[in-house]
């Protein structure tokens, strides 16, 4: 049974990668050949899927949608854009912008908010808005997986591992991942510094945006609380995220509807595509762990490494990066979480910087090239609408060192923090 559930796997995988078809027909295809060939009995395909990610993510996912609906973060961008000195710093604060506000924003979203601003500071400028565009998707990425909720990844690799909102933060006494992370960032904004720091032309007026409300950001900011606290609470029931973040979800979804009559339309809007394609990642990754295919990958990075930890450690960084910037982020953490702590156990190590170093790698991978992640192929997709064509060399010249720079930076704190 184990060569045929690596090849459903891999047929699935390089279809989903050369987006040969529906990704659901393609998942569910699979789903179905190994239900239907005994590889996976039905009971085990169910067990695989994590509904606690599915519960946080969905409870996420409204909230964020009712963040985006209240006007604040175009109203943020507006604000930092005035009192910016040139355009060069007003295009930077916004890239900033962007990944404060994906660090507990789904990035896809994060992009759909702040890239009208480049594009009215570009169109005041009369000059190209592609690099901006790119600055934003790439800060977005990076950003991401400096919270729990900030992206898919970091959700799936923290319910996977028991880690908590405030592991993220702060874990068994030392610096958690959203150090490493800001460390990165600050390594990748002086790329970015260098790659706008030519436009400085004074910045025009841009019309303020309007705040409707400011209910869904107390709403959010009262999620993020109660998800910290729930950090700190010994033995609490497995869901217990998920239900907050669905408790937050209701309040948010009952008051857009008793206020503006606009919940139904809310909820059509949501991510529902990724929603389900994390069910067939669940069911099809699971199918490599509950046939040992998994532990056969670990054993080779431990044959191949011979014992050496730090060696262990830096391929499945980079080999992360590298993958990651072809082929998407989320089915690859779902196979690799378990890869890395399988390694981990082997080599007498605690998992957390194989776990940190994974997360780090698959998050900006995706930036060096413009199918890498969600939100390279939105800014793209927005590009090309105003008629702007981005070839590959546009958006490497700016993913490529600014990914290298976060990851290196990313990378070696990691190691030097919890490597010993």
């Amino acid at each position: 049974m184990k060569p045929l559930v690596i090849a459903i796997f891999l047929v699935a995988y390089l279809l989903l990668m050369l987006k040969k078809g529906h990704p659901f027909l393609i998942l569910g295809g699979a789903i179905a050949a190994l239900l239907a060939t005994g590889a996976v009995p039905f009971k085990q395909a169910l067990l695989s899927v994590n509904y606690n990610v599915l519960g946080v993510f969905f409870g996420t996912m409204v909230i964020s949608g009712l963040f985006i609906f209240s006007g604040v973060p175009a109203y943020l961008a507006t604000k930092l854009v005035d009192r910016a000195k040139n355009v060069g710093m007003a295009l930077l604060s916004v890239c900033l912008l962007a990944g404060f506000i994906s660090s507990f924003v789904e990035n896809v979203a994060t992009v759909l908010i702040v890239a009208p601003i480049a594009f009215e500071v570009a169109r005041k400028l009369k000059a190209n808005p592609v690099p901006f565009l790119i600055g934003i998707a790439v800060s977005s990425n990076l950003q991401g997986c400096a919270t729990m909720v900030g992206d898919s990844p970091s959700l799936i690799l923290a319910l996977s591992s028991g880690m908590n909102f405030m592991d993220f933060f702060w874990m068994k006494g030392k610096p958690g991942i959203t150090f490493a992370v800001e460390l990165g960032a600050l390594a990748s904004f002086f790329v970015l510094y260098l790659m706008f720091k030519k436009y400085r032309q004074p910045v025009e007026k841009i019309e303020e945006v309007k705040v409707k409300t400011w209910f869904p950001t107390v709403l959010m900011a009262l999620m993020m609380a109660t998800l910290g606290a729930s950090s700190f609470i010994k033995n609490k029931p497995q869901y217990t995220i998920a239900y907050i973040c669905l408790t937050y979800a209701a309040i948010g979804l009952i008051w857009h509807e008793v206020r503006h009559k606009e919940s139904i339309s809310l909820v059509k809007d949501l991510d529902w595509h990724t929603f389900f394609f994390l069910i067939g990642i669940f069911v099809l990754v699971g199918s490599l762990t509950y046939r040992g295919v998994v532990n056969d990958i670990a054993n080779f990075i431990i044959d191949w490494t011979k014992g050496n930890k730090f060696l262990a450690y830096t391929i499945i960084v980079w080999i992360s990066v590298a993958l990651s910037a072809f082929i998407d982020n989320i089915p690859y953490t779902v196979a690799m979480i378990p890869v890395a702590k399988i390694v981990a156990a082997s080599l007498g190590m605690g998992q957390e910087p194989f776990l940190f170093g994974l997360l780090i790698g698959t998050s900006l991978g995706g930036n060096i090239t413009p199918i890498g992640a969600s939100a390279n192929i939105v800014a793209v997709g927005m590009l090309r609408k105003e008629k702007y064509h981005v070839k590959f060399s546009d958006f490497f010249k700016i993913g490529f060192p600014f990914t290298i720079a976060a990851v290196t930076a990313a990378y070696l704190f990691i190691w030097v923090v919890w490597g010993r």
